[in-house]
């Protein structure tokens, strides 16, 4: 064999153990990203009812919405600390005139756990609040309105996380006139009339 012939073996053998290397690789990146993603049925939060909430034409009613993360179970907040991780967010679908102000989220709780023991994550567990605005429109008829939307969240046990879900969001506002303003009489003119 010549050395050009050898030479040629070594380049082809070599691109072998690259291709070989990285299918190795690709196979451990895949099966890392399985064994976090649990397959099977993923828990599901529970929102709690929100009693009937008056809010006034022409101006902002903050609404809280209450929901509930199963016991041993634990969700991304809504500002995880990774760029990988599915933040928990809210998205409502309202009705004409009827605008979507400021949602508030709670901060998450920084927690370390099994799967990731050097990393501290931004969850909620057990109970917790997200408050929105609603902001009726001055066209807006008095009158009930439901709210709808969707809360998509990733929830996680100790040892893995399940892909994610979406919670349907729904409250009921009654829309109500707001208040008269009281309009004073003119003053009087400063002629004297005689």
């Amino acid at each position: 064999m010549t050395s050009q012939e050898t030479k040629l073996q070594n380049s082809v053998i070599h691109a072998a153990q690259r291709r070989c290397f990285l299918l190795k690789l690709t196979f451990l990146a895949a099966a890392s990203l399985a064994s976090a993603q649990t397959p099977g049925k993923a828990p599901t939060l529970r929102m709690v009812p929100v009693p009937l909430t008056s809010v006034q034409r022409a101006r902002a009613t903050m609404v809280n919405l209450d929901f509930r993360v199963p016991a041993g179970y634990h969700v991304n907040s809504n500002t995880p600390k990774s760029e990988f991780l599915i933040p928990t967010a809210l998205k409502m679908d309202l009705p004409t005139d009827i605008i979507l102000g400021k949602i508030e989220y709670p901060m998450g709780t920084d927690m370390s756990f099994p799967f990731s023991p050097d990393e501290k994550l931004s969850v909620y567990s057990g109970d917790f609040t997200i408050a929105v605005a609603v902001h009726p429109l001055h066209s807006v008829v008095p009158g009930k309105y439901v709210m709808r939307g969707v809360l998509r969240y990733q929830a996680c046990d100790n040892a893995a996380c399940y892909p994610p879900k979406n919670l349907p969001v729904s409250f009921e506002v009654k829309v109500v006139k707001e208040p008269a303003t009281g309009h004073k009489n003119p003053a009087q003119s400063p002629h004297v009339h005689n």
